[in-house]
């Protein structure tokens, strides 16, 4: 009886403290249920009236789903180029150790703590000469280089805890490096790429400041860009404002309901190896 108490209390102040946290949210999406005037006077958390106008000018009135389809697609592409590179990179390192390698993996960590800003002026001269500027392309290719020295070093973290066996046995039964990287050694790392797979969304989705640089056609521009847009066109048009950043929330939030198990998993069992 008294660890149910406890556990009771323990989960009562971690879903108040879990309420406290995420209150700037769901200010935001209650207040997309509500007239301009009412998020201008009231004081309720909770709309007086519950109304749809905001959503339906954003469906109809913005151009947000354009916005919201450029995202997908330099996340998902950026993905999946993280994930490719990033886990052949991670494998040649865990596997193959010389004194190149162990260089490499520190030079991996000092380009994990440079800040990308600084290149920024560089790669947009770069991008221009050719031809690249308001491309999603050029995005793509940064923030993947950017994905890649958390990818590679994540990658190398979970292939050092697979044993060696595993491969050996492998190959007398015939098959080659790259069967047994494909077919055996990734689907053991399923943690590892869930782990790259949630940073790597969470990036390329909320990045502003590389797509602001490269991308200033509206027809090319992300959702965190189209939504700077939008407050500067409706800066007081707050409720078509929450509303369209609420429905830029909803994926990231359903994402992280899916895979959160796998965050603090695939952080930790990346580490334990180096």
């Amino acid at each position: 009886m008294a660890s149910n108490f406890i556990r009771s209390i323990v989960f009562l102040f971690l879903l108040v403290a879990a309420l406290i946290a995420n209150l700037p949210i769901l200010t935001m999406f209650f207040n997309s249920f509500k007239s301009n005037t009412e998020i201008m006077t009231s004081q309720k958390l909770l709309p007086e009236k519950w109304i749809i106008d905001n959503y339906i000018f954003v469906n109809e009135k913005s151009a947000f789903w354009q916005q919201f389809s450029n995202s997908v697609i330099v996340t998902l592409v950026s993905l999946v180029l993280t994930i490719i590179i990033g886990a052949l990179a991670g494998y040649a390192i865990s596997r193959f150790r010389t004194l190149i390698s162990g260089s490499f993996s520190v030079l991996l960590l000092l380009l994990q703590m440079f800040p990308i800003i600084l290149v920024l002026l560089p790669l947009f001269m770069t991008f221009r000469s050719l031809g690249l500027i308001n491309t999603l392309t050029s995005v793509i290719l940064i923030q993947t280089a950017a994905h890649l020295p958390f990818a590679v070093l994540m990658f190398k973290g979970f292939f050092d805890t697979i044993p060696k066996e595993i491969e050996e046995a492998a190959w007398i039964d015939g098959c080659n490096r790259w069967s047994t990287f494909s077919k055996i050694i990734l689907p053991i790392s399923g943690a590892g790429i869930a782990a790259v797979s949630i940073f790597s969304i969470l990036f390329s989705w909320n990045d502003y400041l590389i797509a602001s640089v490269f991308i200033k056609k509206e027809a090319l521009m992300t959702v965190p860009i189209g939504l700077h847009l939008f407050m500067q066109q409706n800066s007081t048009e707050w409720g078509n404002l929450t509303a369209a950043a609420s429905l830029s929330t909803f994926p990231v939030l359903i994402f992280l309901f899916f895979v959160q198990k796998y965050m603090a998993h695939g952080s930790a069992a990346g580490s334990v190896k180096g």
